[in-house]
């Protein structure tokens, strides 16, 4: 099956084609441990998460490396606010990372190295540059890489180097030959965190430790690299410059990036102060609902963060487990399959949505297909054979394997929302299903008056009522 991938500097669609056989590499840029993680991350995160695990669905042998800034001027200046050391701070924040990344049922990636463990791969890299004029050494020891001398800078974002210049600024203290010139050496002030160099007691800029270390476990060219699109200009850019003059080869095959997450239509983030931490919204929300909100848009759309959105991902989660739930609780039947048909066209759908730009929109709405057939099937017939389960555990396996939602026994699921919504509704729930079971009275005795005033006091409770062939469901709605 080709897999066909939006590569952002084409700006279209191409062909998925590793550079050797069915090996993969893949660097996606981490995150700078310096606070905790919000949603605009988890948003990276479980989108590279997804890809990573399709690919490997598909028989592709991935190596996944992503890092962790863990020397930045955030990190001190967060380190100094807490009068504790850098070291402190990043390691403090890549264990509540790893604790976010278990709650989000995010892998982990088979590589995740940190910056500070690769001064030495980062120090000969800036050297390599050096030595090919494509760098020079500043009157205070830091070391930029020349933009003037990469004659292809701007081709991954789409930017002229005239119009780059126009709109650029020099800080006073910055010893630049060129505007657009970029640290890969910075010199550390009196008490900052420094390490030994050919040009001073320093630290990496940000852009050279993601080409070191990506060139380190990946070799000079990669067929992925991923990260959100706010690093297209100027960190991926740079990336290229950095990697493709020092070692003048093609630095990315394929060149993937996901889109925002807003609010109110502005992107989420720590400057604007508009975002909210992932350990935040899963102390009251399933992760599950954030995964699905996720898959539920293509990954390079924005996702407007809201109640309202959570909320749409949340009913069509429990919509997902009472199908599940109606299939462990139907009676067995005879040998008759009426399922597999429907599986098997769930499992073709997924393929061929993910093999078009891993389309996780498009599968999940295969996955609200499946659902209404299984759902109609137990509507005609609430019994299902031994050979139906089966066909439906295929499905799930995939749905698990691929996307990291449908994890959980579907009853006790239901039951850890059922108990947390029954808290919202101010009645307990042996009060709900005693005013469910009035109803069904009502209805057998055709008294249909009774039966639509307590479905009405349900509903004003924000309780929703749902009719079956097995009974009467529940579920709080908004």
């Amino acid at each position: 099956m080709e897999l066909n991938v939006y590569n952002t500097p084409f700006k279209k669609k191409k062909p998925l084609v590793p550079l050797s056989g069915n090996k993969i590499g893949m660097y996606v840029c981490g995150v700078t441990v310096y606070d905790m993680c919000h949603i605009g991350h988890a948003r990276s995160l479980m989108v590279f998460d997804i890809i990573s695990r399709f690919l490997r669905r598909k028989g592709y042998d991935l190596t996944y490396v992503r890092n962790f800034t863990d020397i930045d001027d955030k990190i001190i200046a967060r380190a100094n606010a807490l009068r504790s050391s850098y070291r402190d701070i990043a390691d403090r924040y890549i264990d509540e990372f790893k604790t976010d990344m278990e709650i989000l049922k995010v892998l982990p990636a088979d590589i995740e190295p940190k910056a500070t463990d690769h001064i030495g791969d980062i120090i000969e890299m800036v050297r390599i540059l050096e030595d090919k004029g494509l760098a020079y050494k500043a009157d205070d020891g830091s070391v930029y890489f020349s933009v003037a001398k990469f004659r292809t800078y701007g081709s991954l974002s789409g930017r002229r180097i005239e119009d780059m210049i126009a709109g650029a600024r020099v800080d006073i203290e910055e010893m630049k030959h060129d505007p657009l010139d970029f640290a890969v050496w910075k010199r550390s002030k009196e008490g900052e965190p420094s390490w030994d160099s050919p040009w001073s007691k320093g630290r990496p800029g940000w852009h050279i430790e993601c080409s070191a270390m990506s060139t380190r476990f990946l070799g000079p060219t990669l067929d992925i690299h991923g990260g959100g699109r706010d690093l297209i200009f100027p960190h991926h850019e740079n990336e290229t410059a950095q990697s493709e003059g020092a070692y003048g080869v093609p630095f990315v095959r394929h060149w993937i990036h996901n889109g925002f997450v807003t609010v109110g239509g502005e992107k989420m983030s720590k400057s604007l102060g508009n975002f909210m931490t992932i350990r935040e919204l899963t102390g009251d929300v399933h992760p599950e609902v954030l995964r699905l909100l996720v898959l539920t848009n293509h990954y390079r759309s924005p996702i407007d963060f809201s109640k309202d959105a959570l909320n749409t991902s949340r009913h069509a989660l429990i919509r997902f487990y009472e199908m599940l739930d109606r299939v462990n609780r139907a009676t067995a039947a005879g040998d008759e399959t009426r399922l597999e048909g429907h599986v098997s066209a769930f499992l073709a759908a997924v393929d061929e949505a993910m093999a078009d730009d891993f389309n996780t929109a498009r599968a999940v709405a295969s996955l609200h297909d499946l659902t209404t057939e299984v759902n109609r099937s137990l509507d005609s017939d609430p019994r299902i054979s031994q050979g139906d389960r089966k066909h439906l555990a295929r499905a799930v396996e995939e749905v698990v394997e691929v996307f990291g939602i449908l994890a959980e026994e579907p009853g006790e699921f239901l039951e850890t929302v059922k108990r947390g919504d029954v808290e919202e509704t101010g009645l307990s729930e042996q009060e709900i299903r005693g005013l469910i079971d009035e109803r069904n009275q009502a209805r057998k005795a055709k008294d249909f008056r009774r039966a639509d005033e307590i479905r009405d006091t349900l509903r004003a409770k924000g309780i929703q009522l749902k009719d079956s062939a097995e009974g009467t469901l529940w579920e709080k709605v908004s």
